[in-house]
């Protein structure tokens, strides 16, 4: 059209205003936006485990609020819970941690929604992160641990693991609803920036 357009982001005028900045790569949005859309993505999954392990929920995911501490039987679930370890690790909390004395067995579950072309690295980066808190939580709690990285890009992305990383939490989870769910957060961001002012 041969207008004159400033390519800047119209919030920050430092990088240029495309997409992948928009959805993932913006400093001032990550610490609201960003973390309300992995929140969302997070309390699906949880709203899952809970119906899964029989543990008293709402009708809807959407409006279901996760509680700290969750117990049905042998099974205990933490949610955004820090592990306090004899010794000091760097990652030491996962979005969801489910205990099962019975079984012997503790899963880590992390979401994350980077940018689409981050989805391998963070999958990669995840399993290293938790790897020494497992280490610590099969020495102080005898049991057997397995880390689930739950990556969804931005725009709907996932790893080709991600199916099978799924099938080691309880329930069977509907990759299509967290894509959905990843997808709406970023629109709401999207929707949010173009009406401030260029």
């Amino acid at each position: 059209m041969k207008e004159e357009i400033e390519t800047k982001c119209r919030l920050c005028k430092q990088h240029e205003e495309t997409i992948d900045h928009l959805t993932s790569g913006f400093p001032t949005v990550a610490k609201n936006e960003y973390l309300m859309r992995h929140d969302k993505v997070c309390t699906h999954l949880h709203y899952s485990i809970c119906k899964a392990l029989g543990i008293e929920t709402i009708d809807k995911w959407y409006t279901h609020m996760p509680k700290p501490v969750c117990e049905e039987g042998d099974v205990t679930m933490l949610w955004n819970q820090a592990v306090h370890t004899e010794r000091e690790v760097t990652g030491n909390r996962p979005d969801i941690i489910i205990k099962n004395n019975k079984e012997k067995t503790c899963t880590l579950v992390d979401v994350v929604t980077p940018a689409d072309r981050n989805v391998v690295q963070k999958e990669t980066e995840k399993k290293l992160k938790y790897k020494s808190l497992c280490i610590e939580i099969q020495r102080m709690w005898k049991l057997k641990f397995t880390i689930v990285p739950v990556i969804i890009g931005a725009t709907g992305i996932v790893t080709r693991s991600l199916r099978k990383n799924l099938e080691t939490v309880p329930e069977k989870h509907s990759i299509d609803s967290l894509q959905k769910t990843a997808i709406l957060g970023t629109s709401h961001i999207i929707g949010k920036v173009l009406q401030c002012e260029a």
